[in-house]
């Protein structure tokens, strides 16, 4: 038996396509039977790599006695809120006023006009542990609609009030101090954890931008705080030591076991954080994990077509983490008895293990000196091991293609390849560009979402402002001109379409769209970077290269009108104070003019790629057509580079050597 949703190209409506529940996806049927039969919305969102929504599935959504209970009083409608952040946020903010919580699986009760009146998370099938039942909760809340309608309107009437004005952002008319950037890097020093690293306690989540700050913005002492985290992170089971790539986050406080789910957004930007610690410190640790990581993109998540999926499941054969897991006796198996025995000592094998059913996470940081293997051992038997866990059943992907994260990913692997120098990553970076414009370009318009081939759902801010960003950084690896100027007319549907030009900041939807209560204007960070802090960031880098003055100004605006926010809770709010630092500090452009292909110019590029230079602008062109090169044409037939901090410009110079000279400020008026 199937529903609605085996049309679906989500995997995780799909997943639900053959429950006896009659779903519905999100849509005009769905709404305008609701409207028509005037019965209540039961709205579940959730997403493919989520364990418990994978559990509610299996004991309510298959439950032929939910089903019965759900298809006579509701109209049920599943959401993918990957494909769609826009109802997730708004609905997520209703949980949480209702409840002080949210999370995943989401459940939703509302009125045919879309009113939120009732909602929380996971709910058991029956009442347990101070849990309501799914049962019960339904049949109360069926009740109450039918004799009390009036009152749960009203009810809902009043809470999509409140949450319209939670939503109201009152702008601000000045960008905050530097000192907004000292509050910040003064509550992440209170709330870090000396012992195992991170910022609060279980459960443990990577936290990029905090990462990002104190390596950008820090003194000596909170860089220490990053590395201390990042050391961490990558020892503990967090890290996947076999396949490369993160998990989700550590459900203790010292990254030993983890939510195994693997996201595309989390790894891509860990991937940027190591090279950005590789840069700073040139511990070729650093380099490994980025390294690995990137190659587990391409070697997992990357689809034919040029995409990247967006996750893995931390599920297989029904149960959490089993892809992952060892026995002593399995590492013995695949890599016999001597180099099993060495393997389990150095990643914490034991026979009591750490996990589930007397099964260890791989983890290094438990490893006694003695028992560590030299850095060709450890490669090699990682890789066998990783070949012999290939043969188990892998958890299930997600194989959707989302713009933003992949603009994310575009990122990534730019850099990668700056940093790395490894060709491949430059190859995978063209060819997603080259996949985003082809295939979720369409008449002038960018989309979201992409899987087998089809192509749907309008973007939304966050994916126009990642892709912009993303180009801008592959602009600044291969020097092709066409993507700064995609990025240029990305930039323009973002003024266009979803900018506010009175308050300033950017609607995370443009405007008129008839199946959500009110536009937001995201600017809390979160997983990813706010909508708002992608765009302004974007906007700024690609200001600098374009001399675009409302490119910059749209940006500085974003930043004052969050100015009043950021000073409030600078911890909510690190990426838009990243972008903050950006503006507040001398750019440093680096301008060489010749073929990117010259040796004198590969020569000068391993200079500025090898250093740690945050926020720094790059171009390299033979001509002089792009802002940045007019009038810096190469010497007599040589390469230059033109090297300017802030307004102040050195005198041009031809060897790699001279330049270096300059990136440490060691001659010229800079």
């Amino acid at each position: 038996m199937s529903n609605r949703l085996v049309g679906s190209l989500s995997p995780y409506l799909l997943q639900h396509a053959h429950n006896p529940v009659d779903w519905h996806p999100w849509g005009e049927e769905a709404l305008a039977k609701a409207r028509n039969e005037g019965k209540p919305i039961f709205l579940s969102i959730g997403y493919s790599a989520c364990h418990w929504c994978h559990v509610m599935e299996r004991e309510s959504f298959e439950n032929p006695a939910v089903a019965e209970v759900l298809n006579a009083q509701f109209v049920s409608i599943k959401v993918d809120r990957e494909e769609r952040p826009d109802l997730d946020d708004l609905y997520m903010d209703a949980v949480q006023t209702l409840t002080g919580r949210g999370g995943w699986p989401m459940s939703v009760w509302l009125t045919p006009d879309l009113q939120p009146f009732y909602g929380g998370t996971y709910f058991p099938p029956e009442s347990r542990g101070g849990m309501p039942g799914f049962i019960p909760l339904l049949k109360r809340i069926a009740e109450l609609w039918r004799d009390d309608r009036t009152g749960v309107v009203k009810q809902a009437g009043e809470l999509a009030a409140e949450l319209r004005r939670q939503a109201e952002v009152a702008a601000g008319t000045e960008w905050p101090e530097a000192a907004t950037l000292d509050s910040a890097l003064a509550q992440l020093r209170r709330g870090f954890d000396p012992q195992w690293g991170g910022f609060g306690p279980a459960p443990k989540f990577p936290q990029q931008m905090a990462v990002d700050l104190l390596l950008v913005r820090g003194a000596k002492e909170d860089r220490a705080l990053a590395f201390r985290t990042l050391d961490a992170m990558w020892e503990g089971g967090l890290y996947d030591h076999l396949g490369g790539g993160f998990s989700r986050y550590s459900v203790d406080s010292q990254w030993l076991v983890p939510h195994f789910e693997k996201m595309l957004y989390d790894n891509v930007q860990l991937a940027s954080c190591y090279l950005t610690a590789f840069q700073a410190t040139g511990e070729p640790k650093y380099a490994q994990v980025a390294r690995e990581t990137l190659d587990y993109l391409l070697r997992d998540l990357r689809d034919p077509s040029g995409g990247f999926h967006s996750s893995e499941d931390a599920d297989s054969e029904g149960e959490e983490g089993k892809f992952y897991a060892f026995t002593p006796a399995e590492v013995r198996e695949a890599l016999g008895p001597v180099d099993g025995e060495r393997f389990c000592a150095a990643f914490g094998i034991t026979d009591t293990g750490n996990f589930e059913h007397g099964t260890s996470v791989i983890h290094r940081f438990s490893c006694p000196r003695e028992a560590s293997l030299s850095e060709g051992e450890d490669q090699i038997l990682r890789e066998r091991l990783r070949l012999w866990r290939d043969r188990r059943v892998r958890p299930g992907k997600d194989d959707k293609v989302l713009a933003a994260w992949n603009g994310l990913a575009l990122s990534a692997l730019a850099r990668g390849h700056q940093i790395l120098e490894d060709p491949k990553y430059l190859l995978a970076a063209q060819s997603c560009a080259a996949f985003l414009r082809r295939e979720l370009w369409l008449e002038e318009r960018l989309l979201r979402v992409w899987r087998q081939g089809r192509a749907h759902t309008p973007g939304f801010l966050e994916d126009h402002a990642a892709v912009v960003e993303g180009l801008v950084d592959l602009y600044e690896t291969d020097f092709d001109p066409s993507w700064l100027r995609w990025a240029e007319t990305l930039g323009e549907v973002l003024l266009a379409r979803f900018f506010d030009p009175m308050d300033g900041g950017f609607f995370s939807t443009e405007a008129d769209q008839p199946d959500l209560l009110f536009r937001q204007k995201p600017g809390f960070d979160n997983a990813i970077p706010s909508g708002n802090t992608l765009a302004a960031r974007a906007l700024l880098r690609l200001s600098r290269h374009l001399h675009r003055e409302d490119f910059r100004s749209a940006a500085e605006k974003t930043l004052r009108c969050f100015g009043p926010w950021m000073i409030r809770a600078p911890r909510a709010f690190l990426g838009l104070l990243g972008v903050l630092d950006l503006v507040l500090s001398e750019p440093l452009e680096v301008a060489l003019s010749g073929k990117r292909t010259d040796s004198v110019v590969q020569a000068m590029l391993r200079e500025v790629h090898r250093r740690f230079l945050p926020g720094r602008v790059l171009s390299v062109s033979n001509d002089q057509l792009l802002p940045l090169h007019e009038g810096r044409g190469p010497g007599a037939g040589r390469p230059l580079a033109f090297v300017c901090r802030g307004r102040t410009c050195a005198a041009p110079v031809g060897t790699s050597q001279e330049l270096a000279d300059l990136l440490r400020g060691g001659r010229g008026p800079m």
